[in-house]
């Protein structure tokens, strides 16, 4: 019996959609079998929930200043200690998480949209605009992103930025300075694929460019810029924190992990009152080494050229 033509579609289509899944599936099961990589995403993911669904449970949420309880050790009722103004230490650490990891999310998701959409521009056209943008880029990479940033949050101090503001300030400065080496490595994929024998197909069927990017060559840079975004946003919560630490960033009432320690930095307090700097420290320090192991597990797994 002859097959339809509509038959034949379909099942040439569902060869292509088994492969596509079971290629994810692959990756998962190579992503499970990385016991390191298991165990970085579990701390991430108890992080996140901590700090967005924790403060929902707490009877200190508002924050109110109570002088009798004043630098108070960890007790039953704060597990964690109070600070100078008597306030809950765990509520805080829990609220400046949710401000640290906010910074981190929403600057990655900047940069990495601007860096592959850049990139993306630059190495399929090429010519000047490829010139152009690579030129701006190379100035930024030259530039040391933690002075820049130490300049741009003088600014905001010098210019009187209001505290509810400078959150998003600080979002786009961090989104500035990590651009431009996302987009160098996007542009180099992108000269890579475009000599594939797929894409050299495409110029033969005379495709659409929009066909060409949004059906071809993007699928094929999902991977990397998974990656990339996973490791961008702990270096982006290690900024934000220095930036806050040293006053230029997010500052008070408004908490982060960086300005928490920075309110605990005469000695006294690093001597008498451990529990002021030790959680918010502690959060950063296991917040950003788990993302950077599970980064480092998805680079192995959607990435086999950078296997160690």
């Amino acid at each position: 019996m002859s097959m339809s033509y509509g038959q034949a579609q379909s099942s040439a289509v569902q060869p292509r959609k088994a492969a596509h899944t079971s290629l994810w599936k692959q990756s998962l099961r190579r992503l499970l079998k990385n016991k390191l990589a298991i165990i970085g995403f579990v701390v991430v993911a108890f992080m996140f929930l901590a700090c967005f669904i924790g403060p929902f449970f707490s009877p200190y949420t508002d924050n109110k200043i109570n002088m009798a309880y004043m630098n108070k050790p960890p007790s039953l009722k704060h597990w964690l200690g109070t600070d100078q103004l008597g306030r809950d230490v765990m509520t805080r650490v829990l609220q400046a998480g949710r401000i640290s990891l906010t910074v981190g999310i929403a600057s990655m998701v900047l940069s990495v949209f601007v860096g592959s959409l850049l990139g993306v521009i630059a190495g399929y056209y090429r010519g000047v605009v490829d010139q152009v943008i690579m030129r701006i880029a190379d100035l930024l990479l030259t530039i040391p992103s933690l002075p820049l940033l130490f300049i741009f949050g003088a600014l905001l101090s010098e210019w009187k930025v209001p505290t509810d503001y400078r959150m998003y300030i600080v979002m786009l400065m961090l989104s500035i300075v990590g651009w431009p080496g996302l987009a160098r490595m996007v542009r180099g994929q992108m000269l890579s694929l475009r000599e594939r024998e797929f894409m050299q197909a495409t110029v033969v069927l005379g495709l659409r460019d929009r066909r060409k990017l949004f059906n071809h060559l993007l699928p094929n840079l999902v991977p990397l810029l998974i990656v990339i975004a996973t490791l961008n946003i702990g270096g982006a919560i290690l900024s934000e924190s220095v930036l806050s630490y040293f006053g230029l960033g997010v500052m008070a009432p408004t908490p982060t992990w960086g300005n928490m320690i920075d309110a605990a930095n005469n000695m006294i307090d690093f001597q008498d009152h451990p529990w002021l700097w030790i959680p918010p420290g502690f959060s950063i320090f296991a917040t950003v080494i788990a993302i950077n192991i599970f980064g480092d597990g998805l680079r192995d797994v959607l990435d086999p050229k950078q296997k160690r």
